[in-house]
């Protein structure tokens, strides 16, 4: 969704944007024609075949193109690392002199190298990956991104601006509800990473009146174990499940007293500046990339990623109602002004200036 917003907004900027991807669908292939230039949405995108169908997406007509077309553009920017596109479209772009932008999104991280294929990622990033990273220019979505990428590789810089979110039409007038318990919810992607067992846990420590709802989808063995967690910590008059939500999501969040998002890693967390949107306050953990943000704005709350915490901190919100009334009134405010489409397509676009010309400068 950001990476899409992305290209529009830098398109309707004057912007020439071309979009290099392929035609991956989780096991799948995208139903759009192959290995031709396609207008989406006023992008031109040329969606190329793969041909392995994991999460390496390796497409040697991609490759083949970027090599030819790289020169024609002044910069290249990736998105996300640990597939063989990313890391082969860097060392490219390099090759051919063309300045590289890297947006990990998430997969340079000290939780991202310590989980899933740990031996692969550390022969990737030895062999290559930190070599090509040197020679990059970084951008983070969020100071804690920042710090953790600081912390595992020395890049030629690291800029950091917020993803583009897609917010609905207008500010929408505030709930004046009363408060018969706190309404809850969780609305992600029902993964491991997220720390829904986290929250299922603390629930069973909350001594509030409260009702929890997981919207999302994940998958079926994960969420069946999630549910199983529910009946043994005797919970499951408390929690609703109501699956995956797209067009009416809005509603939805707007509906609940309290976004919670405990996850043990996040690097930016745009469900949590769509559920501000619209007024609904928000409880993070300290390893969300957003928590400066919302601290800073009095947004909502930030817990550590234990159950006594964030049942701690359930319990001190459900026990005094002022703060979520008053987050309910300022803060679609404050999210409409920091994150207008305007506002933030003019950082990208000065930000390439930048990397540009510091280049050429080098060069």
């Amino acid at each position: 969704m950001s990476v899409s917003m992305l290209s529009e907004q830098l398109v309707n900027a004057g912007i020439n944007t071309t979009v290099f991807t392929t035609t991956a669908n989780g096991n799948d292939e995208l139903p759009v024609p192959a290995n031709e230039l396609t207008n989406v949405d006023g992008v031109p995108v040329i969606y190329f075949r793969r041909v392995t169908k994991d999460h390496s997406h390796f497409s040697p007509l991609l490759l083949k193109a970027l090599w030819k077309s790289a020169p024609e553009f002044d910069l290249v920017h990736i998105h996300a690392w640990w597939n063989l596109v990313s890391v082969f479209s860097c060392w490219i772009a390099l090759m051919r002199n063309v300045p590289v932008l890297l947006s990990p999104r998430g997969t340079l991280s000290p939780y991202s190298f310590a989980n899933r294929n740990i031996g692969v990622k550390w022969l990737i990033h030895t062999l290559l990956g930190k070599h090509l990273l040197r020679r990059c220019h970084i951008h983070t979505t969020s100071a804690r991104e920042t710090t953790a990428i600081a912390k595992l590789i020395h890049p030629k810089s690291i800029t950091a601006i917020p993803n583009f979110v897609k917010l609905p039409s207008g500010v929408t007038p505030a709930l004046n509800e009363p408060h018969a318990g706190l309404k809850l919810l969780f609305f992600s992607r029902i993964e491991g990473k997220k720390g829904v067992d986290l929250l299922l846990n603390s629930l069973a420590k909350v001594s509030v009146p409260y009702h929890l709802t997981i919207a999302g989808s994940g998958d079926d063995a994960y969420i069946a174990n999630l549910k199983k967690l529910v009946i043994t910590n005797n919970i499951y008059e408390k929690v609703s499940w109501a699956g995956f939500h797209n067009e009416n999501k809005f509603e939805l969040i707007r509906a609940h007293d309290l976004f919670i998002l405990p996850s043990y890693d996040e690097n930016f967390g745009n469900a949590v500046i769509e559920s501000l949107s619209v007024g609904t306050a928000v409880l993070i953990s300290e390893e969300v990339g957003l928590g400066d943000y919302v601290e800073k704005n009095r947004l909502g709350w930030i817990c550590k990623t234990t159950a006594d915490s964030v049942a701690s901190a359930v319990n001190a919100i459900g026990n005094d109602h002022k703060e979520l009334d008053r987050i309910r009134e300022e803060a679609p405010g404050i999210i409409y002004n920091d994150f207008n489409n305007a506002t933030l397509v003019k950082k990208y676009a000065d930000m390439y200036n930048n990397l540009i010309q510091q280049d050429d400068h080098i060069q």
